[in-house]
């Protein structure tokens, strides 16, 4: 019987050879034929306005659509011709001459010219925006002013465009990682222009990033956007470089099941994973799995503490909640991948800057701030409450130090769980305790940390400020030297620290599945993506 069985499948085999059927073929064997990647990009974007977005994966998408004035190599992050085709730099720093390509389009056909640049820039800094990263052009000589509505002559801002290709920025101080900072999403030029047909250029919620109404200028144009399932974006035909982009199109996956993401790519509809369960992490290190990647990142996972909300206003009980988490249990016992515990907010990969001593580990200190705060052993403290986006990490992150703060200090510790584009505006809002996330540098220095906590920043959301923060911020950006510089910002950081707004937890990696069939994929440390010279083999 078993003979029989055998041979009926060898027969049934022979028949699909033979007849030409053969199995259906999976979206990963199909892009690899067609030149389409399959990727997933963690939460549902909450738009696709690089002048609004802040999470990682609507910033991948930005790196689509709109291309920087300056790119970079993916090794050294050194900055190579984009927009411009080149740049001068001033003697004394200041001054930025930017000539803009002539073949240089929006995906209309239109010339993109250098006054689209200044109009870009007006926008993002207009206060009817509400921008959360209009304070990186504060760089810009009078930005601050105009953003902060203390004039409304945008002339007074170092945007200018002195002829159709002629883009001239002045800086209010040198800043030797301005070309680094332009590749992020809120320096990319849109075309306010188009915007503007759409409906208020200035103010959030017109819906121009819709698939037929979005003008972009990167390598890939916007095709479909259907909500909480995918975002197609095609190669575009008005692009500079088109005929070096390999890709025909790019297909973007929101979810916020990690375990679904992994199952997908399994199964062949994926090519790239977001991440990757912790289940799932030390069995392919020990398989050598070759899809497995453990890329360093310059990303820092910290809880925010809003310093409006009781019993979060004593600098004491901040503190001690610092003191009580032990971050070498989280990194090393919990999250597998080469993660690290973070002491500091600012990670120890910058070269030329060392982070102060930071938070530590120590009970009895925390115990004993709780007690001069009128709160021994925890009594008379009201539920303390962190809130989360949907992620497993974050969740087992969440969980774990609910139950240290609970066990250690004797304080109860509710978890509240939400879709990534509510988390997102209750911190906007100041509506939460204590809030789970991270941050990942836009650039390599110090300052994509530590301007997050100056008073003017649009990111801080704790309500904390400090006149002595921002005097050593302000103080560091006059300094030439390096290393007198980093010092000063070093005493940033450790004031920060020492008050308590924000509470470092680890230094992440990024860990995720890459399929073999993915080519010219280079990942840098600030998680940027460069889709254009990416290409598939079979």
């Amino acid at each position: 019987m078993r003979r029989l069985v055998a041979l009926g499948l060898l027969s049934s085999v022979l028949v699909l050879l033979f007849t030409g059927c053969k199995p259906r073929e999976t979206l990963v064997e199909r892009g690899n034929r067609e030149g389409i990647l399959h990727l997933s990009v963690g939460s549902e974007p909450s738009d696709l306005d690089p002048h609004t977005v802040t999470g990682l994966g609507e910033a991948k998408l930005v790196q689509t659509l709109f291309d920087p004035l300056v790119s970079f190599e993916p090794d050294t992050l050194a900055p190579v011709p984009a927009l411009a085709e080149r740049w001068e730099i001033s003697a004394d720093g200041l001054t930025y001459t930017f000539h803009l390509r002539a073949d240089a389009k929006w995906s209309d056909g239109s010339a993109l010219t250098a006054q689209d640049c200044v109009d870009s820039w007006q926008r993002i800094l207009t206060p009817s925006l509400g921008a959360d990263y209009a304070y990186f052009l504060y760089l810009l000589r009078g930005a601050e002013a105009f953003h902060k509505g203390q004039t409304a002559d945008f002339s007074t801002v170092g945007a200018v465009a002195r002829d159709a290709r002629t883009l001239v920025a002045t800086l209010k101080h040198p800043a030797p990682y301005f070309l680094q900072a332009l590749l992020n999403s809120c320096w990319r030029p849109v075309n306010v222009r188009a915007i503007a047909a759409v409906g208020d250029a200035y103010r959030r919620g017109t819906p121009w990033t819709r698939p037929g109404k979005l003008v972009s200028s990167g390598p890939f144009v916007l095709k479909e956007w259907t909500t909480q399932q995918r975002i197609v974006v095609e190669k575009s035909p008005t692009y500079y470089d088109r005929d070096r982009v390999r890709l025909n199109a790019v297909c973007l996956y929101p979810t916020d099941s990690i375990d679904a993401e992994e199952r997908a790519f399994r199964s062949g509809q994926l090519h790239i994973t977001y991440a990757l369960p912790l289940s799932k992490v030390k069995p392919a290190q020990q398989d050598h799995n070759p899809a497995l990647r453990i890329d360093r990142q310059m990303e820092t996972y910290f809880f925010r503490l809003n310093v409006r909300k009781s019993p979060l206003q004593d600098a004491r009980v901040r503190r001690a909640l610092a003191l009580a988490v032990d971050r070498a249990t989280i990194a090393d016992k919990i999250l597998p991948g080469g993660r690290t515990p973070a002491s500091s907010f600012v990670p120890p990969l910058l070269q030329g800057y060392t982070p102060p001593p930071g938070q530590i580990h120590d009970l009895a200190a925390a115990r004993q701030l709780l007690a001069e705060a009128g709160h021994p052993g925890g009594a008379g403290l009201p539920p303390i409450e962190i809130l989360y986006n949907n992620s497993e990490i974050l969740r087992l992150v969440a969980e774990a130090i609910q139950q240290m703060w609970h066990r250690d200090l004797g304080i109860e510790v509710r978890l509240v769980n939400q879709e990534y584009k509510s988390v997102f505006a209750s911190r906007r809002a100041g509506d939460y305790q204590v809030l789970l996330g991270s941050w990942t540098a836009d650039y390599l220095d110090a300052t994509t940390f530590l301007d997050l906590w100056r008073s003017d920043s649009g990111n801080n959301h704790t309500g904390w400020s400090d006149p002595a923060y921002d005097a050593l911020s302000n103080r560091a950006n006059t300094l030439a030297d390096p290393a007198a510089r980093a010092a000063v910002l070093a005493q940033a950081e450790a004031l920060v620290l020492e008050s308590a707004p924000i509470i470092p937890i680890y230094f992440n990696t990024h860990v995720y599945f890459l399929h073999p069939a993915v080519k010219g994929w280079e990942p840098t440390p600030t998680d940027h993506s460069d889709f254009r010279y990416v290409w598939l083999e079979a």
